[in-house]
């Protein structure tokens, strides 16, 4: 199984160590992004991350997508959001 890469980038900032994961495919990926996102929302604290996004990259790091964190609230508060 494919292993993808997790960063959260806030402007030219990456305040947190990557994490990797060994998903199924992009598909389960997008879907770990948008789970991870949604917890680091709810937790609150950083204002920053309503421009934050995150960054996922494949076993060649070569991008796969960017999902920004305000896309996530877009999609939870009910309004549809861009299909992956």
């Amino acid at each position: 199984m494919p292993r993808y890469t997790f960063q959260v980038v806030v402007g030219d900032d990456v305040p947190a160590e990557p994490f990797v994961r060994v998903l199924a495919n992009a598909d389960a990926a997008w879907e770990a992004a948008r789970g991870v996102i949604a917890e680091l929302m709810a937790a609150g604290g950083d204002a920053r991350l309503l421009t934050a996004a995150m960054v996922v990259t494949d076993e060649a790091d070569e991008i796969v997508f960017e999902l920004p964190f305000s896309e996530v609230l877009t999609v939870q508060s009910g309004r549809k959001g861009p299909v992956h």
